[in-house]
């Protein structure tokens, strides 16, 4: 069963998809700049992660930190991304599990939603 959405409410989720994808890969390519200027700095007494002291565990939590942001947001551009292939293949709007559609109020809330509320809490 293919989804059927209105050429206005099909373009307003394209728009919000391609700003959530520019907004994700900023991140992505913010930590990318910053990380390299970080290795370059790496001799540094400032960036040197010493376990053993408050600064160096600081410094640790807070790289643990970059680190889960950046993955979470790689992981949202992949579904992003996904969802704009589904976009152009005519699939979006249509449930992966169910092919049942899904409600336009969650695709606006979550553009790159590729299932219902339902098949999603049951994966």
């Amino acid at each position: 069963m293919t989804r059927e959405l209105a050429a206005s409410t099909l373009e307003k989720l394209s728009r919000m998809l391609d700003v959530e994808r520019g907004r994700l890969e900023h991140i992505i390519d913010e930590h990318e700049r910053e990380r390299e200027e970080s290795v370059i700095a790496e001799g540094s007494a400032d960036r040197n992660a010493d376990p053993d002291n408050v600064d160096g565990g600081a410094i640790n939590v807070e790289i643990g930190i970059d680190q889960a942001t950046v993955q979470n947001a790689r992981d949202l551009l992949a579904r992003v991304l996904h969802a704009q292939d589904r976009m152009e293949k005519g699939l979006y709007g249509t449930c992966e599990v169910t092919g049942e559609p899904i409600p336009v109020a969650r695709l606006e809330a979550l553009p790159y939603a590729t299932t219902t509320v339902a098949a999603a809490s049951q994966l």
